[in-house]
């Protein structure tokens, strides 16, 4: 008796093994990319906006380190910029070309991966000239390349 209730509970292993191999992926595929996330939030944009024309993604700053729980906000930087194509469209705006000398627009905030309950907070300030703060923020890269091995001890030292 005790050997047929043991070999009928270890029969039931595999379709164990199985509804569990079936959820694991149903969890996972509940998070969104750092890259998908912040395109939802280049759609809310795109939904709030006063502005005539769509926003593109033009620039997405590196992604934070490696975070697994989709539910821990996660700080986000990108750059949109306006296209040619008007808001009542239905494309996509990854289906649009930039618009020359279109509105560009720097945002910051925080975005969650949940696909289901993704949330984000992002503010969005508009540029003066792409060009001039590109050059400012490479020039400050550089230039923190040749200072920053000397500073940066001496900071930690004085610190």
């Amino acid at each position: 008796m005790e050997t047929q209730r043991a070999s009928l509970s270890l029969g039931r292993w595999p379709l164990w093994l199985l509804l569990l191999g079936l959820a694991v992926p149903w969890a996972s595929a509940q998070a969104l990319s750092y890259r998908e996330a912040v395109l939802r939030a280049v759609d809310r944009l795109n939904e709030q906006s006063s502005d005539p024309n769509l926003y593109r993604l033009l620039e997405l700053d590196l992604p934070p380190k490696a975070d697994e729980d989709p539910d821990t906000p996660k700080p986000v930087s990108f750059t949109v910029k306006e296209t040619v194509c008007p808001r009542r469209t239905h494309l996509p705006p990854e289906q649009c070309d930039f618009k020359e000398k279109g509105l560009v627009k720097q945002c910051v905030g925080t975005i969650t991966l949940d696909q289901v309950k993704g949330q984000m907070d992002i503010a969005c300030d508009e540029l003066q000239s792409v060009g001039f703060f590109k050059k400012a923020r490479n020039k400050l890269k550089n230039a923190w390349r040749k200072v920053g091995p000397i500073v940066g001890p001496l900071l930690t030292f004085f610190g």
